[in-house]
């Protein structure tokens, strides 16, 4: 069988259900427009045609800093139909930050919020007739590395269309009651993050998208109600925010099959909740990162029995625990999480921009840095996702490049940045200041105004803390798991 390009599968779905909704929009003006399959593949073809005209072609990589929309949708496929690469870029980064990402990007299109009204435009055009394209790569994913340098991992997998990767993950553990199909996929996550951006491969599985512009607890247990959600993913922060609505074990969530929990580990208490809302056996929790070198997973009814585990190695994945010399570790006993696929599992990866390539083994398991330990069923036990990394809401936030930002205001001498436990948010970013002069320290207030002029939101201290002098050693170096500990964990 020929292979099908993710060009032609839109066209595909667009021929046998062209009226049926694809795609609908929960805006933040309170409309929730939708999109057919005929309304995809049409508005697509136009603005891939406009594209061309602005220089993209085949191989080429197209920048999307949009928030989630159609519009996005729509500039991804287009991107497709024209054998280019779409790689989302966070929309609200500060100016000074988003330069530095373009550059490491270099696509030769970007389109950004600016950009909104000439899409919107494109569905005046003729809709040209485009031939067959196979992007090279599938899509970029923008992060930063481990000092905040701006990398872009490159999915190396050809777009082309592969119903591995639109079977839904649950249906490992339902091969006698799989999911039902189309499902109805609320999309909560940033479409710029890998795992928001993957619906996209669902939407091409014939699953129908329904895609919150932005995080609103209260209005997504409407949408669920109404439109008869079937799956969504989540971090901890996004759960714990539904599951404290007043009125949640009261609502209708009996639509919903499966959820996915990923970003960081899920407290108990947390999982509890959840397992009381919609059932243990309803709800997934998996270890994974964007270069997409394994997973791990379990459910939540085998997770009653682990609590606190990650799951064991999915679709293929092998897991190996390695002290700082490359031995392996037995199990209970902590070290660095090493991971291990089958390419034709994933595909594969690659980085653009200066960032280093993760460390691996001459047996070909890499790790991401993260610290863990296996039980003797081979069950993963996360304990740090890095020894610095704050991870906030489910977004990674890195120490060094929020103390870079608030060094330059005018009356901080020194800073360090850590990451205290917090109900809300997981981890809190808190900012500890050493003040130029003592006797005249900045406010709270003031700190967190300048670091807002600096860098994106999720980045931005939640609480400042001042001191007479901030602990260093000789070497100048400060021991933020004392400085944690110290403030209670």
């Amino acid at each position: 069988m020929d292979d099908v390009s993710y060009a032609r599968r839109i066209r595909q779905l667009a021929e046998e259900h062209p009226d049926e909704p694809a795609l609908r929009h929960i805006a933040l003006d309170g409309s929730e427009p939708v999109l057919t399959w005929s309304d995809l593949d049409r508005r697509s073809s136009q603005l891939a045609g406009a594209l061309a005209g602005r220089g993209l072609g085949g191989g080429d990589l197209l920048g999307l800093g949009l928030r989630n929309s159609p519009q996005f949708a729509l500039s991804a496929l287009a991107a497709w139909k024209l054998g280019a690469v779409p790689v989302p870029i966070r929309w609200d980064l500060p100016d000074w930050e988003l330069s530095r990402l373009r550059e490491t990007v270099g696509a030769p299109v970007h389109l950004g919020p600016a950009d909104l009204p000439w899409i919107d435009a494109t569905a005046d055009l003729d809709v040209p007739d485009l031939p067959d394209a196979t992007s090279p790569q599938t899509n970029g994913i923008c992060s930063s590395g481990s000092t905040g340098t701006p990398k872009v991992i490159l999915n190396t997998r050809p777009a082309v269309f592969d119903a591995r990767f639109t079977t839904p993950f649950i249906d490992l553990w339902r091969a006698d009651n799989p999911v039902p199909r189309p499902q109805v996929i609320l999309v909560l996550a940033p479409m710029y993050h890998a795992n928001g951006f993957s619906t996209l491969y669902s939407l091409l599985g014939g699953d129908r998208l329904v895609v919150m512009e932005k995080f609103d607890a209260a209005r997504i247990v409407d949408v669920i109600e109404r439109y008869r959600v079937t799956t969504f993913t989540a971090t901890p922060t996004m759960l714990k925010r539904i599951a404290d609505l007043p009125d949640i074990e009261g609502r209708d969530l009996s639509s919903l099959e499966w959820i996915l929990q990923g970003a960081a580990p899920m407290p108990p208490s947390l999982v509890h909740r959840w397992a009381k809302l919609i059932g243990s056996e309803r709800i997934l929790m998996a270890y994974g990162m964007t270069e997409a070198i394994g997973i791990t997973a379990l459910r939540g009814d085998e997770w009653m029995s682990r609590q606190g585990s990650v799951g064991r190695g999915m679709r293929g994945t092998e897991v190996s625990i390695l002290d700082d010399a490359g031995n392996p570790l037995p199990a209970g006993e902590i070290g660095e999480i090493f991971l291990r696929t089958p390419t034709a599992s994933y595909g594969g990866y690659t980085y653009l921009g200066k960032a280093p390539q993760l460390r691996q083994t001459g047996q070909g398991f890499e790790t991401v840095g993260d610290l863990g330990y296996l039980d003797s069923d081979g069950y993963l036990f996360l304990v740090d996702r890095r020894v610095d990394m704050i991870i906030s809401g489910g977004a990674n936030v890195f120490p060094a490049e929020v103390e870079v930002a608030l060094i330059d205001h005018p009356e901080v001498l020194d800073v360090v940045v850590i990451g205290l436990r917090d109900p809300e948010w997981g981890r809190r970013v808190h900012a500890v200041i050493a003040p130029v002069d003592p006797s005249r320290p900045p406010t709270s207030a003031e700190i967190i105004a300048f670091a807002k002029s600096r860098l994106a939101a999720y980045k931005v201290p939640k609480t400042v803390e001042i001191v007479d002098a901030i602990p260093r050693s000789e070497a100048t170096k400060v021991n933020r798991g004392a400085l944690v500990e110290a403030r209670g964990g």
